[in-house]
């Protein structure tokens, strides 16, 4: 048997120990239908389901380790039923925002404003 925490961070689910373990105590993991807390024993069989921002992860227990693998045998750790990982937004359109525009003479002067009302004085 092999405790939860341990498991998402060997199957390189989370990248540390510790986050998968705020991710159980926040209550977003769930083993065989019930919320689970981080020293929960898993078995070979059980359904894990949880949420990475937008992607829903349902992952059932092929295998149990507590050592770390190399990350190209990771995948052998789970069966992974999970959907398809939902397409970034797209980041061109958000990049090309319309500067702000300010009224002349409203808000702060410039330097170059600072400057005219230096020669002035």
């Amino acid at each position: 048997m092999s405790r939860l925490d341990k498991w998402l961070q060997v199957s390189r689910m989370f990248r540390a120990r510790s986050r998968a373990t705020a991710a159980c105590s926040a209550g977003r993991v769930t083993v065989n239908g019930q919320q689970a807390k981080a020293h929960r024993q898993l078995k070979v069989g059980d359904r894990i389901e949880f949420r990475i921002r937008d992607w829903k992860r349902i992952l059932v227990v092929r295998e149990l380790r507590d050592r770390p693998l190399p990350k190209a045998e990771a995948p052998r750790l789970y069966e992974d039923l999970s959907p398809p990982r939902p397409e970034p937004p797209d980041r061109d359109a958000q990049a090309v925002a319309v500067p702000a525009h300010r009224r002349r003479g409203a808000g702060r002067p410039t330097k170059r404003d600072r400057r005219l009302i230096d020669r002035l004085r």
